[in-house]
């Protein structure tokens, strides 16, 4: 790989070098990098672009990186990856995507990950999406993920988009058997004129389960953000869903939750803020001597952390 891909590895996956374990490391559109495990087997499609992650039963403190970049302008891809995790595991899934766009065409990566989660299996899955370039050319991703818990499982999702960025739809939907856990951490600023698009739904079918959604995003300049959330209890279980937005110069905002019991003990709960900087935290910050503008960086870093 040359210095802007490495870059790109750098920002979107915190590699320098190859990772221990499982990887496949995904160049301009070609796998350029894989290896497997004993527990863990990655195989490519046959009938499309992507890859099967197979992870065994009773694989624990394994991990798997799946990193995509992009540095050639105009290049558009679709991408399918499907994750079997099996019985009993505890693994953790590095992905995300990096684009340089240095030229005039649109650069955009649209992925579909699908994750089979077996009973009593555990996975933390680590997303970061990255952009940067000064070309004409836009910078695109929408993902797509999907998420199947079976009876005890549980998923945590951390999702994070802090740059460069120019469109994005980003829409998750989960199917929670009995006892399963879905935890979803959602970091996304947006400058310029970016566009971003949250969607989540989660369906809460067994009895016991519990989803957790935590939206923690930053809109500055002339940016719009729209966060969707539903869920849908359909058995005695819990869900959340949690919006908080700092608005900045002119950017646009908005939050639209849906919440559906049918089941009378189901308890589903929403909450949204939208909001400034307050003025006493820029206050302070400036009496410890940065200017509005490094006061204003610090707030909303510590927000997004």
């Amino acid at each position: 790989m040359d210095a802007i891909q490495k870059n790109l590895l750098h920002e979107v996956a915190e590699l320098d070098a190859l990772p221990v374990g499982a990887y496949n490391i995904r160049v301009n559109g070609e796998s350029s990098a894989r290896n497997t495990t004993a527990n863990i087997d990655i195989v490519s499609k046959t009938d499309q672009s992507g890859i099967d992650i197979i992870i065994k039963p009773n694989t624990v403190n394994e991990s798997v990186h799946i990193p995509v970049v992009l540095s050639q302008s105009g290049l558009k891809e679709m991408v399918y990856n499907d994750f079997y995790i099996g019985e009993n595991s505890d693994v953790t899934i590095v992905a995300g995507c990096g684009i340089h766009n240095c030229g005039a065409g649109d650069s955009s990566h649209e992925g579909i990950h699908r994750f089979f989660v077996a009973k009593n299996a555990r996975v933390r899955y680590v997303e970061k999406h990255y952009g940067e370039g000064d070309g004409e050319g836009k910078r695109v991703m929408n993902p797509t993920t999907e998420i199947h818990l079976e009876e005890g499982a549980y998923a945590r999702m951390e999702m994070t988009q802090i740059s460069g960025i120019d469109d994005t739809i980003r829409k998750t939907t989960a199917v929670l058997a009995a006892g399963a856990t879905l935890e979803v951490q959602e970091k996304v600023l947006t400058d310029g004129e970016q566009n971003a698009v949250s969607d989540f739904t989660a369906d809460l079918n067994g009895e016991g389960c519990s989803c957790n959604i935590v939206s923690r995003t930053v809109a500055k300049e002339n940016s719009t953000q729209h966060f969707a959330s539903t869920l849908n209890g359909n058995a005695a279980c819990s869900g959340h869903t949690e919006c908080d937005s700092i608005i900045m110069d002119s950017a646009r905002v908005s939050a639209s939750p849906n919440l559906t019991a049918a089941n009378i003990d189901a308890s589903l709960i929403h909450e949204a803020a939208i909001g400034k900087i307050a003025g006493e935290q820029l206050l302070k910050l400036m009496t410890l001597g940065l200017t509005e503008e490094e006061a204003e960086e610090q707030i909303v870093n510590g927000f997004l952390k």
